[in-house]
């Protein structure tokens, strides 16, 4: 029986997706594993019990991923489960820029009672006229999955879409329309595009990576999109240049106190992924991933371990290593495990750390297991079957 707890509400049909050998708890000291969306895992005391946690969703700037690979615990994230939700909303973002929907909807909120409002609207209309989207060139900056399908769909409204992404995985890049230009220097799609959107993840490398010397090399009145993450963008850089008439438009989905109320900024209140089908998809992938790991000690989607998917086990036992990225510790298992038939072995590293999988022949005695925990740098240990 494996017991889990949920630190935010997940949607049902998610959990669904447990069968009877899953109990789910409200104390976190009792769980094997946590669903989690936005609390703030930081500050939590991590049961030593705990051994896997899924994001519904794709940040996970909200878990300590270090300390949790530090105690062996493997954190999951839902690559692409809410890219849908999140690329009609940048759709949403650059139509609102073009055109003044909002202005000229709220004008028009404005003439209630006026029995006149119709031929007041053809005197005030042209205040609110904006430009098309197609023809216009547009440049994303990212190519995962949230990128590829914005740039897929821009095809199909004529725009002209120049895409950058050096890390782009093969999988994007066989999604990725043709008629997209794949551009290997960033400068290009500051220099040419009208509309500039950017959908890279958050690390030390991209924060503000679009910052006054960016903008600098923009074309003029260019219109810039964030819905990733709010600390990608120097605001206040944007903020000046919006009132340089540089920037016409700054579409956000993250409300700070630097940007709301701003002129020529649109922020949404962080609606990306949040539609009724995002939050399913998300909820259905991350406890397929928990139970995956929990029943086949398979990761797949980890952010602090490596992929590792050997397939259901066929042997009489499983073992499951979390383990730091040190040379040898292949040789000092299969020492201990000496006496023990290893049928099939599986091992994979992600930066500091390495996940070995050992099928096994027979089951393997205590004391072997525990000469394997008190290896050093092994952070945990589990017979998956």
């Amino acid at each position: 029986m494996f017991r889990y707890t949920c630190l935010n509400p997940i949607a049902q049909v998610g959990l669904n997706g447990f069968d009877d050998t899953y109990e789910k708890t409200e104390a976190l000291a009792d769980a094997d594993a946590v669903l989690v969306r936005s609390a703030k895992m930081h500050e939590m005391e991590l049961p030593e019990k705990l051994c896997a946690i899924a994001r519904a969703g794709a940040g996970v700037n909200n878990i300590p991923l270090e300390k949790c690979a530090d105690q062996g615990i493997v954190v999951f994230n839902t690559p692409g489960a809410n890219a849908n939700g999140v690329k009609e909303l940048v759709f949403a973002g650059m139509l609102l820029a073009a055109r003044d929907i909002i202005g000229g909807a709220n004008w028009v909120q404005s003439q209630d009672g006026n029995a006149d409002v119709a031929a007041a609207t053809e005197k005030e209309k042209k205040k609110f006229a904006g430009s098309e989207l197609q023809g216009k060139k547009l440049g994303i900056i990212g190519l995962g999955a949230i990128g590829v399908k914005v740039a897929n769909t821009a095809i199909h409204l004529g725009m002209d879409v120049y895409g950058y992404d050096p890390y782009i995985s093969v999988d994007a890049a066989w999604n990725l329309s043709r008629e997209i230009h794949h551009i290997n220097d960033v400068d290009e799609i500051y220099r040419q595009c009208d509309y500039i959107t950017i959908h890279v993840p958050l690390l030390d490398s991209t924060k503000k990576m679009i910052n006054a010397d960016a903008i600098a090399k923009m074309k003029d009145h260019v219109v810039i999109l964030n819905f990733a993450r709010d600390l990608l963008v120097d605001e206040e850089a944007v903020v000046d240049a919006i009132e340089a008439g540089k920037v016409h438009r700054y579409v956000s989905d993250f409300p700070n106190p630097t940007i709301v109320g701003k002129k020529g900024v649109i922020v949404t209140p962080h609606l990306g992924a949040s539609t009724v089908e995002s939050e399913d998809n998300c909820a259905v992938m991350a406890v397929k991933e928990l139970r995956n790991f929990l029943e086949n000690g398979t990761i797949k989607n980890s952010v602090n371990y490596p992929a590792c998917d050997p397939g259901v086990c066929e042997s009489i036992s499983r073992i499951a290593i979390c383990h730091r990225n040190v040379k040898g510790m292949i040789r000092r298992f299969t020492d201990i495990l000496s006496d023990t038939n290893i049928h099939n072995m599986s091992n994979a590293s992600k930066g500091d750390y390495a996940y070995t999988l050992l099928d096994l022949d027979s089951r393997v005695p205590e004391e072997m297991l525990s000469k394997i925990e008190e290896i050093e740098e092994v952070l945990r240990v589990r017979v998956v079957k």
